[in-house]
């Protein structure tokens, strides 16, 4: 593990959790701009991240392709409310299926603040308002997501490829009022 990496690393979640911090707080998430991946921090997911950092994408898909899971990944999803990994749990009629529980909505536009934040640090000057939508696009066939969350999250990541940031966010304003 090299100080470099160390240092590319922490600039690298810092960057992200700004942004996300940014983003939460244009909607009115204070708290949760705030306390945003502050597990990415902990020796569990730090010390990975910085083993495998790349700077392109999360260190934790350079993990789980050496080691077939990645432990710092399922620590951080286990803490953190705004993956929608954390709200899959077994069925409530015993049949043994994981399913997706609805996530809260305050979580829900965390997870897209999340999303806007991570297309934007590993894109670069390439992102743009549709990258959210192209990453989640290419795995939705696969989530196991509760309908509803589905359904809000593929609505607000369309409006914001076609709308764009400012568009989008007044409307998140406008739903996370109704919703208080």
């Amino acid at each position: 593990m090299s100080l470099l990496n160390a240092v590319r690393h922490f600039r690298t979640i810092t960057k992200h959790k700004m942004l996300v911090m940014k983003g939460c707080f244009q909607v009115g998430l204070f708290c949760q701009g705030l306390l945003h991946d502050l597990s990415k921090y902990s020796p569990e997911e730090f010390v990975t991240g910085v083993k495998y950092f790349q700077g392109t994408r999360s260190p934790n898909a350079a993990e789980k392709e050496v080691k077939g899971y990645s432990a710092a990944w399922l620590h951080h999803k286990g803490r953190n409310k705004h993956h929608f990994e954390y709200w899959i749990d077994f069925a409530p009629d015993r049949s043994g299926r994981l399913v997706g529980n609805r996530m809260p909505l305050c979580y829900l536009i965390e997870m897209v603040m999340d999303r806007i934040a991570a297309s934007k640090v590993y894109k670069g000057a390439d992102y743009t308002d549709a990258s959210p939508w192209e990453y989640y696009e290419k795995a939705r066939h696969i989530v196991v997501m509760h309908p509803q969350t589905k359904r809000r999250l593929e609505y607000l990541l369309l409006m914001l490829k076609e709308q764009g940031e400012e568009r989008t966010f007044a409307y998140i304003r406008k739903l996370l009022r109704k919703h208080r």
